[in-house]
């Protein structure tokens, strides 16, 4: 996997599902989230105006989601609106601050890019690089990095400011999955990408 390469002023910072229901004590709780909430807070602060929050967000019921998600819902009803605080869909209280200039955008679904909202968002301020932090690595980070290489753009993973619930998972897409698509995918700490990205 080459180094990561100067990161232009169009690029956007897509940090994907650092949320309460996430972070909190839900059946969805992802414990490695301290570990990386730092490198997310520096890489936001580096350029605030140009990240995107997303929030996952889930039915009132099973009954009330699209299709399929209904089987998955039934098996995950803990997580459905009826059974929790809504605010639990809410963005970590230590990344808020950052909103705005920090921009927050709702997905029902794993890739980002199947929110309409979070697609104005992008199209709006422009954007030809995402570079991707957030959890986890294996399912909603996986699905935004695939949908965005597919829609064509430059695609840049932050090693350290990803995971997952699962630990072997998280290592098997980080290091076999996304360097399958060496031509397509970049890697790089946090440090790199602050280093490569000039948003004056």
């Amino acid at each position: 996997m080459q180094e990561v390469k100067t990161i232009g002023k169009d690029a956007v910072h897509v940090c994907v599902d650092m949320q309460r229901l996430f972070a909190g004590e839900t059946d969805w709780h992802t414990p490695s989230i301290p570990e990386i909430l730092p490198n997310i807070q520096r890489l936001t602060r580096h350029a605030p105006h140009r990240t995107v929050f997303t929030q996952f967000t889930t039915p009132e019921n099973p009954e009330d989601a699209l299709g399929h998600w209904q089987v998955y819902y039934r098996r995950w009803t803990s997580v459905t609106m009826a059974q929790m605080d809504p605010a639990i869909i809410d963005v970590m209280d230590e990344l808020k601050d950052f909103v705005p200039p920090a921009r927050i955008a709702n997905k029902p679904t794993y890739s980002a890019f199947e929110s309409p909202e979070f697609c104005e968002i992008v199209d709006e301020i422009g954007c030809s690089t995402v570079i991707c932090t957030g959890v986890e690595t294996d399912v909603c980070v996986l699905g935004t990095v695939m949908t965005a290489m597919d829609r064509g753009y430059r695609v840049i993973v932050v090693s350290d400011a990803v995971h997952g619930s699962t630990p072997a998972s998280h290592e098997a897409t980080l290091n076999h999955t996304y360097r399958r698509f060496e031509d397509q995918i970049e890697i790089g700490t946090t440090d790199e990408v602050i280093a490569a990205w000039s948003v004056a």
